[in-house]
């Protein structure tokens, strides 16, 4: 109650503000309300370091995204051009990612283009999203390791469904793709809903994943 009485208030403090008369004389829209959301406990991580002792670093536009790697120790990289839309610039994410690897140990990229995409139910730009995803990110991530040489672990995943039928998430299992040095390849043969199905990961708990991944590279 207190909340929805604070809303109130603050349509009443926003009609007349200076800051929103002058956006209306501009033809911008007005504050008019706002609206607090997310509440709740700040939770505790475990952090990268202490976990698997690695320095990890994070690139996304999106300030959830941010907090979660914050609260697990991870270094925010600010990357110019970003902006969780179809317009971000993909490019720019594989060259801060490949250039943040040389301080740290691993670095997760997160693009917000797709689930957006499949927010407004646009299929031509959720492909056109993931086209891009695919050989601006992933293609740069491939090309500079096959040209360096060097061992890599590698894991490509979504971390929801967001099916254009529905425009929203759904809590469908997704598919992965994991690499590294000595990964044993199951039964999937494409990374898609289908090539996936047949799978011996269907039941892996998604906070597995980074085990899956980190282990596999320390094996001897």
């Amino acid at each position: 109650e207190r909340i929805t009485a604070l809303m109130r208030v603050s349509r009443r403090l926003l009609a007349d503000h200076d800051v929103n008369r002058r956006r209306e004389e501009k033809g911008l829209r007005p504050a008019n309300m706002i609206w607090p959301w997310g509440q709740g406990r700040l939770p505790e991580l475990p952090a990268m370091k202490d976990r698997y002792g690695l320095a990890g670093a994070i690139i996304t536009a999106v300030d959830l995204i941010k907090g979660l790697g914050m609260l697990a120790g991870m270094e925010v990289v600010e990357v110019t051009g970003t902006t969780g839309y179809y317009d971000t610039d993909y490019a720019a994410k594989a060259r801060y990612a490949l250039e943040s690897l040389r301080f740290s140990d691993l670095v997760y990229v997160h693009v917000e283009a797709p689930d957006e995409a499949g927010h407004e139910g646009d299929w031509e730009a959720k492909v056109e999203a993931l086209e891009n995803f695919d050989a601006q990110i992933v293609g740069a991530f491939l090309d500079e390791t096959v040209r360096s040489g060097e061992e890599f672990a590698f894991l490509l995943m979504p971390d929801h469904f967001t099916p254009l039928e529905v425009r929203t998430h759904v809590a469908d299992p997704v598919p992965f793709a994991v690499y590294h040095p000595h990964v044993v390849p199951d039964r999937g043969r494409s990374f898609s809903e289908k090539g996936v199905a047949g799978g011996s990961y269907a039941a892996l708990p998604a906070w597995q994943l980074l085990d899956l991944l980190v282990e596999g590279t320390r094996r001897s």
